[in-house]
């Protein structure tokens, strides 16, 4: 399930993945809600392009630490390769 920032409290999450395209984006968070994992989706920018490096925007997806290899599967078995640690 979509959780906003205040339902993680304090602690340090998890980079899962970056969803470079919206509709890539939405894919996963269906994905991870049919599923029942919590996770934080947030903007943030990346560098892109090998030729002409440009700064792009993205949506950035967290899990918790304890959901992160649930997570990780639930991605692979939906044919996502998850963020490597």
């Amino acid at each position: 399930m979509r959780r906003e920032p205040d339902f993680f409290g304090e602690q340090e999450l998890n980079l899962l993945y970056i969803a470079r395209r919206l509709k890539e984006a939405l894919k996963l968070e269906k994905l991870l809600s049919e599923a029942g994992v919590d996770y934080l989706v947030e903007p943030d920018k990346y560098h892109g392009g090998i030729i002409f490096r440009s700064e792009r925007v993205g949506a950035f997806f967290y899990v918790a630490p304890d959901n992160d290899q649930a997570a990780r599967s639930v991605m692979n078995r939906g044919g996502f390769a998850p963020h490597e640690q």
